[in-house]
C-alpha cells in the first residue's frame, strides 16, 4: 500500500506567527492562505492552520511511563531525518519543549525515537523517529 498525504485542520491564535514557526523552525513549505487561514506541507502532509474562534481544552495520557499531550499530531520520520529534526529543534531558541529528544519501548518491537513540543498557540506536535519504518506498527 502507498502512503498518501494527510490533511489536518487545526486551530491557531496568530497566523503570522504560525507561518514563521512551521516554515522557518520546522522547515515546512508554505502553501495557500487566506486571511483567515493558511496552508503548508509537514512533510509532505497538507496542514491548514485556522485562526482561532474559541478556547480548546486538553488533556494528556501515559504513554511509557511519560504524560504526552491529548490531541497532538505529528509525523512519523526515518531515523536519519527524526535526527536531523531533533538537532535542528535543539539548537533553535524559544522553542516549547514538552519532552525533549528521547527513545520509547528500548529494546521492545516498535522502538521508536520521540520529542515533543508545543506551536505558539499551544498545540501539541509529536515527532518520531525509526530505525526502519516497518516497526510503526510492530507490537
Amino acid at each position: 500500500m502507498t502512503l498518501t498525504p494527510f490533511h489536518l485542520a487545526f486551530p491557531v491564535d496568530d497566523l503570522e506567527t504560525t507561518r514563521r514557526f512551521y516554515c522557518d523552525v520546522l522547515g515546512c513549505k508554505p502553501g495557500r492562505s487566506s486571511g483567515t487561514w493558511t496552508d503548508f506541507s509537514l512533510f509532505g502532509h497538507q496542514m491548514s492552520a485556522h485562526l482561532r474562534t474559541g478556547g480548546s481544552a486538553g488533556s494528556s495520557g501515559a504513554v511509557d511511563g511519560k504524560d504526552v499531550p491529548i490531541p497532538h499530531f505529528g509525523v512519523v520520520l526515518p531515523m536519519d531525518d527524526w535526527k536531523k529534526l531533533a538537532a535542528r529543534l535543539e539548537a533553535a531558541e524559544g522553542i516549547d519543549w514538552l519532552h525533549r529528544p528521547m527513545i520509547r519501548f528500548a529494546g521492545d518491537p516498535g522502538e521508536q525515537a520521540t520529542l515533543f513540543i508545543r506551536d505558539p498557540s499551544g498545540n501539541a506536535l509529536e515527532f518520531k523517529g525509526f530505525a526502519s519504518l516497518d516497526a510503526v506498527f510492530a507490537s
